[in-house]
């Protein structure tokens, strides 16, 4: 489908936790159930994990994942095994029941064959969601995929470490060992042909890759071939400003010092300069809502607002994570440029503590379905879907 832009998505993610989380108490386990609670909350679309190179490598397969973690709530905190059809397809089913649309992201999460890293080339990327793709159209449910983000918060190694094998440095032929740049002309091609290989055989759905650093250098980046844009945005994310380092927070997968820290100090650095914290984090998104102007392309975020990573744990308080996404989600949808937004990257049931504040949920879904989108934005979409149907096919 392709979204016309006449309000904004009130979304979430629950990235591959839709799927890992299914034992009892676990928040997944009865979909129906869960999707019904989202929907009472007055969300219409939810952002999750398809694991593509999974589906293309063999869909049915019983595959063994290793924790991305054990520090966050996010999936599983120890091995777990997983097929990835037909639950797919049975889960897009069960949100088109609710009237829930749903966009297809990946976390490329490792197996233990490590089958993430058959991605050698942009086309080889573009394939699996092909095949991915393919198995959700023969189910007739093509029409239920919002946007399609082909890699979480590209080029990041820890869930792309296939492009860091890929694309290398010239001058000594080495991998690249912690970043490689968006602006490089080499990201650059590989999206911009990853999309348009994929594009080609589903042309009426949207794409993009999510990202959530490298904003500052944005008007060196190609996003020619993206309908959409997804930047995330913390206020705790290094890219806004030093509150980790601050808190004395690293993301810590595996090690609970991390969290340890934002009990101890997260509240109270917030809490002792509020002005500077809020205005960091509206500073951020002006930026990426000029993004959006220079580019004329909608926004969606499923990720946002507060600290990137917190849980339901002693001496971790949901009051004021709330006010702050509040702050951050009511300054954003002034802006006319966002799409889709969510509350925050907490919107799920495993997040107790904030689940359960339906009135909260209801309040902020209600703003983010009545804000406004510049017409800038719908005139682009307009173009768009009239050139894809005069296009040849």
């Amino acid at each position: 489908m392709r979204h016309p832009f006449d309000r904004p998505y009130a979304i979430t993610m629950w990235d591959f936790s839709w799927l890992e989380r299914r034992w009892p108490g676990a928040g997944y386990e009865d979909w129906d159930q869960a999707l019904s609670e989202l929907a009472e909350r007055g969300y219409d679309a939810v952002r999750i994990d398809a694991y593509p190179h999974l589906v293309s490598a063999d869909p049915e397969r019983k595959w063994e994942l290793p924790p991305a973690w054990n520090q966050t709530s996010w999936g599983a905190q120890s091995l777990i095994h997983v097929t990835i059809l037909p639950e797919l397809l049975e889960f897009i089913r069960a949100a088109k029941r609710h009237n829930i649309v749903v966009a297809l992201s990946t976390w490329y999460r490792e197996d233990r064959d490590n089958t993430r890293m058959n991605i050698r080339t942009a086309q080889d990327q573009a394939q699996i969601w092909i095949d991915t793709l393919r198995h959700i159209d023969q189910a007739g449910l093509l029409d239920t995929i919002l946007y399609v983000d082909l890699c979480n918060e590209f080029p990041a190694d820890v869930w792309a470490p296939y492009l860091f094998e890929a694309i290398r440095n010239p001058e000594t032929g080495e991998a690249y060992k912690e970043m490689i740049s968006r602006a490089d002309p080499r990201v650059g091609a590989w999206m911009r042909d990853s999309i348009e290989a994929v594009r080609r055989e589903y042309p009426d759905l949207d794409y993009t890759y999510s990202f959530s650093d490298e904003f500052d250098n944005w008007k060196d980046q190609d996003v020619e071939t993206f309908d959409v844009l997804e930047p995330h945005i913390w206020m705790s994310h290094p890219e806004t400003g030093d509150f980790h380092k601050r808190v004395g927070y690293n993301f810590e997968r595996f090690d609970p010092i991390g969290f340890d820290n934002v009990v101890a100090n997260a509240r109270r650095e917030y809490e002792s300069n509020k002005a500077h914290w809020d205005a960091a984090l509206f500073r951020e998104i002006d930026q990426i809502a000029d993004w959006s102007r220079a580019t004329h392309k909608g926004l969606y975020i499923t990720e946002c607002w507060a600290l990137v990573d917190y849980k339901d744990w002693p001496g971790l308080e949901w009051d004021w994570i709330k006010d702050l996404t509040a702050k951050g989600l009511e300054y954003a949808a002034s802006k006319g440029r966002w799409v889709g937004m969510a509350t925050s990257n907490f919107c799920g049931p495993q997040f107790v503590g904030m689940w359960r504040d339906i009135e909260w949920h209801q309040r902020l879904t209600q703003i983010i379905k009545s804000a406004p989108i510049d017409e800038d934005i719908r005139l682009h979409r307009r173009a768009e879907v009239t050139a894809s149907r005069t296009s040849p096919s």
